[in-house]
């Protein structure tokens, strides 16, 4: 089943992030040669692909897990939550319905 994995930063994360950045993105890059991974990505903090300084104010994974449990033990052990970039992470059943 898919389950989208919500994240939001804590304020000022930008810095945590970067450092934490390469060990995050090689988990998704596992999911993504699995087959597993829909899409995943980062939420701009202002209106802009790149935000510069203001940095990010969370991310998205949806991605195919075998349990509710197993998501959220994903989205656990995670980097960015290791380098406290994330101030709450939810983790959600999600139906794909398009495309």
């Amino acid at each position: 089943m898919l389950y989208a994995i919500i994240s939001e930063d804590i304020d000022n994360s930008l810095e945590k992030r970067m450092q934490a950045r390469p060990d995050h993105l090689k988990r998704l890059e596992a999911l993504r040669d699995e087959g597993r991974l829909v899409l995943a990505g980062p939420t701009p903090a202002i209106d802009s692909n790149d935000p510069g300084e203001a940095g990010f104010s969370g991310s998205v994974v949806v991605a195919e897990f075998e349990s509710l449990e197993a998501a959220q033990q994903w989205a656990d052990a995670d980097p960015y939550v290791a380098a406290g970039v994330y101030a709450e992470v939810k983790v959600k059943p999600f139906k794909r319905v398009l495309p």
